[in-house]
């Protein structure tokens, strides 16, 4: 007596047709087929259809590192990553670079012999990270920018800025017929403007090797040539410098603020230096709120004459009170 077999239930009728269902619809669908809207990227980095189960992508390379981390400390220490690259160096930093420290992995001083063969290597590599004109002539101009940059006390974003426009200058070849030092420094007034950091063209003449005329006819130069559309500079830029200097409070810096933003509003600024017309509002500011600077002090800081920092705040004061009689 053979014993019948039992048949197998609805419900898993139901499952194993609706496996062999999607197991067609994932063989039928192609990968170029699939709606992006409806694709997911799982954690091991593969690119499924969601509602079929089609894998698109799989094995993806991961660019992160094999190590975990789980504090800022800690993913600085495992870190084995070099510089990034920056603007301010001829080769962009991709280039490796000998130590002149002539001592080992271990520290250990090198012997006369090895130091020798690392005093030859370093002279080919310096030759070799500059090998064409170009190449010299960029690589003076950054050290030149990175110089006065430091000595001017401009943020790193500055330092970058002037180095691409620098590297503008030399692709259009504005830079025949006119000295590096000018050039550089008026790729380095230029960013300052662009970037609105408050330095004057006689701050950056003072840390400069070339004089204040020069650095001007380059200035307008590469500015008209490079089409760099660089505002006018705004004298509440220097507001903030000028009140650290003088040691001045918070109300009279806001009072200055306040006088800056009326008399710029009616275009008294026009045609002025910036640098002076703060530092007469810094100085009307002081007047009225009992926080007094000598003229001589302002217009030290402001590196102005007296005389200026006297016809600008007597300006000033006329607009002022003519707005309060009106």
């Amino acid at each position: 007596m053979t014993a019948s077999r039992r048949p197998p239930s609805r419900q898993r009728q139901t499952t194993e047709a609706d496996e062999t269902n999607e197991t067609d619809e994932s063989e039928q669908l192609q990968p170029e087929e699939c709606d992006p809207d409806e694709l997911v990227r799982t954690a091991d980095g593969e690119l499924i259809h969601e509602e079929t189960g089609l894998v698109v992508e799989e094995d993806q390379i991961d660019p992160g590192p094999e190590w975990r981390a789980f504090d800022h400390s800690e993913r600085q220490e495992k870190s084995r990553v070099g510089s990034p690259m920056t603007q301010t160096m001829h080769d962009k930093g991709l280039t490796t670079n000998i130590d002149w420290q002539n001592k080992d992995a271990r520290g250990n001083a090198l012997s006369s012999e090895k130091r020798s063969q690392m005093e030859r290597l370093r002279t080919w590599q310096e030759r070799i990270r500059s090998q064409d004109v170009g190449e010299r002539n960029l690589k003076l101009a950054l050290s030149e920018i990175d110089r006065m940059a430091s000595a001017s006390g401009v943020p790193d974003s500055v330092r970058e800025v002037a180095a691409v426009i620098y590297r503008r200058a030399l692709d259009e070849d504005l830079i025949r017929g006119r000295s590096i030092e000018g050039v550089a420094t008026a790729a380095l007034h230029a960013a300052c403007r662009q970037e609105a950091i408050p330095r004057s063209l006689d701050e950056i003449t003072r840390v400069s090797r070339v004089d204040r005329r020069e650095i001007g006819r380059a200035y307008r130069y590469i500015s008209g040539e490079l089409g760099l559309e660089l505002q006018p500079i705004d004298p509440q830029q220097y507001l903030p410098r000028f009140s650290s200097d003088l040691d001045l409070s918070d109300l009279t810096q806001q009072k200055a603020e306040e006088i800056l933003e009326q008399t710029t509003a009616e275009g008294l600024h026009a045609g002025k230096s910036p640098t002076g017309f703060a530092g007469a509002a810094v100085y009307l500011a002081g007047m009225l709120c009992n926080d007094k600077r000598t003229q001589e002090e302002v217009a030290a800081v402001a590196d102005v004459t007296v005389v200026t920092i006297r016809n600008r705040y007597k300006e000033q004061l006329e607009a002022i009170s003519e707005a309060a009689e009106a």
